[in-house]
């Protein structure tokens, strides 16, 4: 296996479980909107899949995207 692709599986299983999180955080809320850190995330997110030809920015922006995901999950469990 190489190293890029140890990357890209480290970054899909951390998406998985921020994914959960949110699932779970939000049926015991209730459905609640997109924060713009949120969308924020997920747009670095997706910049670093566009840009993956180039592995140092691409992932750079997807390390960036799932920092600032984690950040808006910690942000939003400490207010409710």
């Amino acid at each position: 296996m190489d190293t890029s692709q140890i990357y890209i599986l480290i970054s899909l299983v951390v998406l998985a479980v921020i994914a959960v999180l949110v699932i779970v955080v939000n049926k015991k809320k209730g459905v609640r909107k997109l924060t713009p850190l949120a969308g924020i995330a997920f747009a670095f997110v997706l910049a670093g899949i566009f840009f993956g030809t180039d592995r140092v920015v691409g992932y750079s922006l997807m390390g960036v995207g799932v920092i600032f995901a984690v950040v808006d999950i910690f942000k939003n469990l400490r207010q409710k």
